[in-house]
């Protein structure tokens, strides 16, 4: 199997997408953040010194999708016809005394390669940007358990993952 972003040499190259047809393409990617039950009740009670963290977080996600030619060196620029970020916020610690906010991010497009990283980024951006808003309140945030969930359109079809990982 060879891998498409190495030419002949072994150089890293950008595939050549122009003789592809343009498709319809989604995908959707999640990921997790975790903290403290009292960083969450702040979360929730919005009082965050810094502002509201999800609404942040959300367009955080958005601009980072719009952004990831400019990030991953070897991505095309895409024009995108939509991002959607969701927020779940589990209030049940778990064996850690952690909460976790759950982030999805959903990206379509209509064009010549698919937007797989364009979803991932946004949720890692999106977590990030919780972990910056409340850093001053709970160092001890974590964030992980980001994966590609679906993906359709192109040659390969539809992608459903079976796993989501773990709770």
């Amino acid at each position: 199997m060879s891998l498409s972003h190495l030419d002949e040499s072994g150089r890293a190259r950008m595939v050549d997408i122009g003789g592809k047809p343009q498709t319809a393409r989604t995908a959707t990617a999640i990921g997790k953040v975790y903290l403290k039950p009292e960083t969450l009740r702040l979360i929730q009670k919005g009082s965050i010194t810094k502002g509201d963290v999800l609404a942040v977080a959300q367009v955080a996600g958005v601009m980072a999708a719009k952004q990831v030619p400019s990030l991953v060196p070897l991505c095309h620029p895409l024009l995108l016809s939509g991002v959607e970020m969701h927020f779940k916020e589990d209030p049940n610690p778990d064996s850690e005394n952690r909460c976790c906010v759950g982030i999805t991010a959903t990206v379509r497009a209509s064009g010549q390669t698919g937007v797989e990283i364009e979803a991932m980024t946004a949720v890692c951006v999106a977590a990030l940007t919780i972990y910056d808003m409340c850093k001053a309140v709970d160092r001890e945030m974590s964030f992980g358990e980001i994966m590609l969930v679906s993906k359709a359109g192109g040659k390969s079809g539809t992608y459903r993952r079976q796993s989501r990982g773990k709770k």
